[in-house]
């Protein structure tokens, strides 16, 4: 493969020149000698684009599954599990930070750890975007930094800024006016390169306790806006909301949703409905804070590594997972012998 070495080249669009096999990347002045960064934007397996990877899925007749990660190295677990996409948690990124789901980290704070998950996958990542940050002007210079970094695309959600996270209980979860909120989708949608890039716009009506008829005319709004799924949000425990919307949609597009709290049932029901893609959004925060948390207090209470050992992974493991071989190999070609 060549090298893309120029000093400029800005905001194009990924794209395979069949004559030399060079690619052309959306980053200025980046190099890529031998495929070094490209499972950035592409995977390995079918040589698609990342955003042409989610795209599909998205569209796809089949129900598809995109599970939670926080870092890059839960990243690359969910990738290694079979998933074929990657869900970059709002909560579970900020709580990995150790602040809250109130847009407390930045969005470059962000952005910083999504930069690691996608150099650490080949599948694509769509990230929880919150509200983009701000108006119309933050979220479009978002798409255009997660462009760069290899981001498949972004969920907006049609709440205020700073977010209030959609789970807690009996906090006000005041809604963006629909107007504003579908120009910001517009903005994203100009301001893109890939034109694979997707914009998920994540409706939050039934959160804050409208109905459906709410539901339906903000997310009639946002497709005609262009984004590219809707994500309906429901914290009932039962599935009535999605399922009241997803017979009054009739498939006007793809459809999004988060069964956390109504987790009990069964998904092929949500298959019937029409839905196009599940997340599951935050279960590996929640299980390693869990293993870490008994693994903690075993070692407090034992003074000792004896009982904790048998149930951990070896740290060959972890190297594994680093892809420490690839070092090696590396060395073996790039350092003087002895």
């Amino acid at each position: 493969m060549a090298a893309v070495t120029g000093s400029r080249v800005s905001r194009r669009i990924l794209t395979k020149l069949a004559a030399d096999k060079t690619w052309i990347l959306p980053v200025t002045g980046l190099k890529v000698q031998n495929g070094a960064t490209l499972s950035r934007f592409m995977s390995n397996k079918s040589g698609e684009r990342k955003t042409t990877q989610l795209k599909k899925m998205l569209t796809s007749p089949d129900l598809e599954f995109i599970m939670e990660a926080h870092n890059g190295l839960s990243a690359k677990i969910v990738e290694e599990a079979g998933f074929k996409g990657v869900w970059g948690s709002g909560l579970s990124v900020s709580a990995q930070l150790g602040v809250r789901d109130s847009n407390e980290a930045s969005w470059t704070q962000v952005v910083e750890v999504l930069e690691f998950m996608s150099d650490a996958t080949t599948v694509p990542i769509l990230l929880d975007a919150d509200t983009g940050y701000g108006n119309f002007n933050n979220a479009r210079r978002l798409v255009r930094k997660l462009e760069s970094r290899g981001v498949a695309g972004a969920c907006l959600e049609d709440k205020l800024f700073p977010k209030t996270n959609s789970l807690h209980d009996g906090r006000a979860q005041p809604l963006a006016d629909i107007e504003e909120f579908s120009l910001k989708i517009k903005a994203c949608k100009d301001s893109q390169s890939d034109p694979d890039f997707c914009i998920v716009a994540r409706v939050e009506a039934f959160i804050a306790g409208w109905g459906l008829d709410e539901a339906l005319k903000r997310a009639e709004a946002y497709r005609n806006a262009g984004a590219d799924a809707i994500l309906m949000h429901s914290k009932k425990s039962d599935p009535s909301d999605i399922e009241a919307f997803m017979k009054a949609w009739n498939n006007q597009g793809p459809v999004v949703i988060v069964p956390t709290k109504y987790y009990t049932t069964p998904t092929q029901h949500f298959q019937d409905m029409g839905v196009s893609m599940i997340i599951w959004a935050n279960h590996n925060l929640r299980s390693s804070i869990k293993a870490m948390q008994e693994t903690s207090a075993r070692i407090f209470k034992d003074s000792s590594l004896t009982g904790v050992e048998p149930n951990i992974v070896s740290v060959k493991e972890v190297f594994r997972l680093q892809n420490d071989q690839e070092l090696v190999k590396a060395e073996d070609i790039y350092l003087p012998k002895e």
